[in-house]
């Protein structure tokens, strides 16, 4: 390796291919061969656990990276469910079990992704939970590339792609 080889730092982008694995094995995503993820490295933009261990990879580097669960997206949690009452829906919403909706806190007014787990006559059961919780994660990744990200880039907290409207 030579002194100018770039390594993985923070406010660069970097670009990455990787395959994502359960623990019994199965595979539930992977990047697109020619369409790595890329992020901008220390913004959090990936969970602390993959971005934590880029940290000095340089590019053609593989490596195979087990994360648990707290370093993932959280342990699961059952006080995350709630009930909302049937009516806070509107009537003609097709609610089903497993979808995903969005629900805005009145209070914050931010929106918060939620599942359905369970839809009765008078209330339904909402999970937030995000549906890899609890689990831990082997991502088999590889370094594809790394830049310096833009001024624009880091002002705005994340990757403008090729062609990207400035």
């Amino acid at each position: 390796m030579n002194a100018t080889q770039r390594t993985v730092v923070d406010d660069t982008v970097v670009s990455l291919d990787y395959s994502l694995r359960l623990e019994n094995g199965e595979e539930i995503d992977r990047s697109n061969g020619d369409e790595p993820l890329q992020f901008i490295q220390g913004n959090e933009e990936i969970i602390p656990g993959l971005e934590n261990a880029l940290y000095g990879m340089i590019v053609g580097e593989e490596k195979l990276v087990t994360i648990s669960p707290e370093d993932g997206y959280g342990e699961y949690e059952s006080e995350n469910y709630v009930m909302m009452p049937r009516d806070s829906f509107p009537p003609d919403m097709d609610l089903i079990v497993g979808e995903r909706l969005f629900v805005r806190d009145s209070e914050s007014d931010q929106e918060y992704p939620a599942y359905i787990d369970e839809v009765g006559d008078e209330a339904v059961k909402l999970d937030f939970n995000h549906p890899l919780a609890g689990e831990t994660l082997h991502f088999k990744i590889k370094i594809v590339a790394i830049r310096d990200a833009t001024t624009e880039e880091l002002a705005h907290g994340h990757v403008h792609g090729p062609g990207h409207a400035h």
